[in-house]
């Protein structure tokens, strides 16, 4: 399994983890604020198809190491905040919610777990992406992930954007080449 998302076609990245279980406590931090905002983002989740997912992203509260921002990311350097509508609430095995986005530009996101032994098989695929945002959004997700994995073995996560700002380049030349 490589660490790096697979393009699945136009605006769409999948990527997967096996992470370990149980499967309750994945969910957990798929829809928990407490334990989300330690590798993704706080807020609430109201468990229900419909229900509104808060997202208050603080990526310097992500690991306890020093990190730096690049320029084109400063904005976020005190944190952002959106909702987002779930668009399917299957616990403990299928979230669904939309990604924020500018209006008519909202993207979705899915989570779907399943058991495999004592560990969990984490599929995430956000779709609907514009094309300007693929490299950005693959290179978040892959540096989220990267964070939920360390989080969930009990190790300290490498920082957000010292990760996030080469595997970005990264994932624009796959996507060129993809093209």
């Amino acid at each position: 399994m490589s660490d790096y998302g697979t393009i699945i076609g136009p605006g769409a990245v999948r990527f997967e983890r096996l992470l370990p279980g149980p499967i309750e406590r994945v969910w957990a931090y798929l829809t928990e604020s407490d334990k989300r905002g330690t590798w993704l983002a706080r807020g609430a989740v109201e468990p229900r198809a419909g229900g509104q997912v808060e997202l208050h992203f603080l990526h310097a509260e992500l690991s306890p190491l020093p990190d730096e921002i690049p320029a084109k990311y400063k904005s976020l350097e005190k944190g952002a905040s959106s909702t987002a509508r779930v668009t399917r609430w299957e616990p403990p095995r299928l979230l669904s919610h939309s990604w924020p986005g500018s209006p008519g530009e909202e993207s979705e996101v899915t989570f779907e777990l399943t058991p495999q032994g004592d560990d969990v098989l984490l599929v995430l695929t956000h779709r609907r992406l514009g094309a300007a945002k693929m490299a950005s959004a693959a290179g978040g997700w892959h540096t989220h992930l990267g964070i939920l994995v360390d989080r969930l073995h009990g190790r300290v996560p490498q920082p957000f954007f010292i990760t996030h700002t080469p595997l970005e380049a990264e994932y624009e030349r796959r996507i060129a080449s993809a093209s």
